[in-house]
């Protein structure tokens, strides 16, 4: 309750409360002033808040880090446009009815003492520095600063879906919270308000110039004649007086209006800056030392000039060497104290008092003992080389260097078993017999192999245990007959691919950039002006998760320095890339003679997974509803069916916005469905349509046929 009382006992607080109604009330007052007649006491009053006002917005303009803070400043200056006319009006209508008797001490005091004489001279003087002060400040400050409104205002809301884009693509990646999110959305909104709103205000100073000069040349004509018709005055005195005043009226509105226009210059111009003026203008001037060397030497210079004041230039010239010798001081300073600390950084550390944890291995094969043989050189090392040649057919396919292999025995493992890890994490496990053959029926195999079933641990196609003796009949009857060592190649190599997106870290894409930049220094530079590491990241594992080689880096990166200034999306950034790539994908799946044979989507189902889109924070999903979702897979893993039974091998070929949902809709029950879109068919390919998904009201869980 003491604290209430203490808040309401607050002068400044009372003032808060009712601002409202002093800003309705003095509204009001403004428009009765051009109507009801003043007297000079109160105009004198009048006019010296204008010039109050004037200066305190040039100074909060001056101080303010952001225009946004001043986000009132278009109506303030509406208000004190309308503000500054009125007073014009009020004084000429005084002027007029008064004349020499009139007795404003701020009018009178404008047109002797800042002119600076009396008499037909201080007139001539007078006129010629109103007409300055006019001139200044139509033709240079008003009209540059509507020029730089108009300007921030058409780029702020051209910048607006960019700069939204990135604001979602923050929170996507989770850098930022929803509200955060929705903060930044905000204020990205206020700032195109309001330079729209500048766009605007700044033709109230204008049309307050132009008005000026109307009113000063009305008062003057007006004067005269009101001067020697009606108060009988001669054409002499008469003009003297209402010249007079009027110059000394014009300079007292118009110099606080010539502080609003400048206000108004600085506010627009002040975009680019997120700090205030002076520290702005104290950080940039105190850049370079050397500026003020060669300053003070040409100040030298032209004091030896004759007729030149030496008297005035040499100190100038000594305040600017000193100025030059104090900054270059203090950057030997700072770099004195860089180079220390970074020798502080090189020395060795203390010895501490626990064991470091070794890295775990970008990639590690582990194997039984029962399988160390394969590695042993002195039976030859079959798996060694094996393992040397996929690392260099994945670098060649999927464009990525994959780190050195660790072979390990494990003794965990059963004899039989091996397994890969990725940074210590297992992606796959199996299990072979030394001395036996693994024979694989593709699906076309005939005859029945005396063998023990198994699984091929690659693909997970049926399989047997099969003896040497046994080997040929296999061959004979259709089946793949493969060696222990080719089975663990197989599958390393299946495993590389289907993990190729986590295999490369951002060490690797730096590697990528570097080897890149020493024949495409140009693509490298730009794609780095675009987009983070993170970023580049992000869009080449979103290619290697579907098996597209980013082995053509220069048109990868040309596409992401091409539309990363426009979005940071990496699901939009994709597809683009895809695009990019398309000859690339189309001869990856094409048969002979450029064939290509498709699946496509019914039209509805394919825009109710449009509609469904979902951005989360993986990416792009297809938010269907359950029901729906399970009427869709069965359809698509219906038709996929099918169409293998054909003998052909799946592609699903959809519209650009559909071609990433329906990939992520379908990663978990499909993971090697191919979707393509309409946007990555080359012009050389011919498409054939073998089959359409649709979810049939009649046949809720089958996909149909064409």
């Amino acid at each position: 309750m003491a604290d209430l009382a203490a808040e309401r006992r607050n002068p400044l607080s009372l003032f808060t409360e009712s601002s409202d109604m002093m800003v309705a009330g003095g509204v009001i007052v403004i428009i009765m002033m051009m109507l009801i007649p003043l007297p000079t006491v109160l105009l004198d009053a009048l006019m010296a808040v204008n010039l109050v006002v004037g200066l305190l917005i040039v100074l909060i303009v001056l101080y303010t880090s952001r225009a946004l803070d001043f986000s009132v400043f278009p109506t303030i200056l509406l208000v004190t446009t309308v503000y500054g006319l009125a007073l014009n009006v009020s004084s000429t209508r005084l002027i007029l009815s008064q004349g020499a008797a009139f007795d404003g001490r701020i009018v009178r005091s404008f047109a002797t003492f800042v002119v600076g004489t009396a008499g037909t001279e201080g007139l001539v003087i007078g006129v010629i520095i109103f007409v300055i002060l006019i001139a200044v400040q139509f033709l240079v400050i008003t009209k540059g600063a509507t020029r730089v409104a108009e300007v921030a205002a058409r780029f702020t809301l051209d910048a607006m879906p960019q700069k939204q884009f990135g604001i979602e693509a923050e929170f996507n990646a989770g850098v930022i919270t929803e509200e955060e999110m929705a903060r930044k959305k905000e204020e990205l909104q206020r700032e195109a308000a309001f330079y729209g709103a500048m766009d605007g205000a700044s033709k109230f100073v204008s049309g307050n110039v132009k008005v000026g000069i109307l009113i000063t040349f009305v008062n003057i004509l007006g004067g005269i004649v009101v001067g020697v018709t009606i108060h009988g005055e001669p054409f002499e005195l008469a003009a003297n007086n209402y010249i007079s005043l009027t110059i000394g009226d014009g300079l007292v509105s118009q110099f606080p209006a010539l502080l609003i226009s400048t206000a108004t210059g600085l506010i627009v111009t002040r975009a680019i800056s997120d700090s205030t003026f002076g520290r702005d203008v104290t950080k940039q001037f105190a850049a370079q030392g050397k500026v003020y060397w060669i300053a003070g030497a040409f100040l030298i210079m032209l004091s030896l000039l004759p007729g030149f004041p030496w008297y005035v230039l040499m100190p100038m010239a000594g305040l600017s060497l000193y100025l030059g010798y104090a900054l270059q001081n203090r950057d030997r300073v700072k770099e004195t104290a860089a180079r220390e600390k970074e020798a502080a950084k090189k020395q060795p550390e203390k010895p501490q008092d626990f064991t470091s944890v070794a890295p775990l291995d970008p990639i590690s094969l582990e194997l039984g003992y029962g399988l160390v043989p394969l590695v042993d050189k002195d039976r030859g090392a079959e798996l060694l080389e094996r393992v040397t040649r996929i690392r260099r057919e994945a670098a060649l396919d999927l464009g990525v260097v994959i780190p050195r292999i660790r072979i390990i025995d494990n003794m965990r493992l059963e004899p039989p078993e091996y397994c890969l890890k990725l940074r210590g994490v297992e992606i796959g496990r199996g299990a072979i017999r030394l001395g036996s053959y693994l024979a694989i029926n593709p699906g076309g195999a005939s005859d029945d192999i005396p063998g023990e079933d198994t699984v091929d641990p690659a693909f997970q196609l049926p399989a047997k245990w099969i003896t040497e003796e046994n080997r040929s009949r296999a061959e004979r009857s259709g089946y793949t007959v493969v060696d222990a060592p080719s089975i663990i190649a197989t599958h390393l190599t299946e495993l590389i691919k289907g993990h190729a997106a986590d295999i490369l870290d951002r060490q690797e894409v730096r590697s990528m950039l570097d080897n890149l930049k020493q024949d495409y220094p140009a693509v490298v530079e730009d794609v780095i002006a675009a987009l983070s590491l993170g970023e580049i990241q992000k869009v080449l594992q979103s290619l290697l998760s579907e098996q597209v080689s980013i082995r053509n880096l220069v048109s990868i990166f040309e596409s992401l320095a091409d539309y990363g200034k426009v979005t940071k999306d990496p699901a939009f950034l994709t597809e683009k890339a895809r695009q990019r790539l398309a000859r690339q994908i189309c001869l990856q799946y094409s048969e002979d003679h450029k064939y290509l044979r498709v699946i496509t989507l019914d039209p509805q189902l394919e825009q109710m997974i449009i509609d469904s889109r979902v951005e989360t924070a993986g990416g792009v999903q297809a938010g269907l509803d359950p029901d729906v979702y399970r009427k869709w897979i069965a359809a698509i893993m219906n038709t996929v069916r099918d169409v293998r039974g054909q003998g052909y091998f799946p592609i699903v070929l959809t519209s650009e916005s559909a071609r990433a949902l329906v990939k992520s809709s379908t990663k978990r029950d499909i993971p090697d469905l191919v979707v393509l879109s309409n946007l990555e068919i080359i012009p050389e390919i011919q498409v054939e349509g073998i089959g359409e998904v649709r979810i049939d009201p009649a046949r809720q869980t089958q996909g149909s046929m064409q």
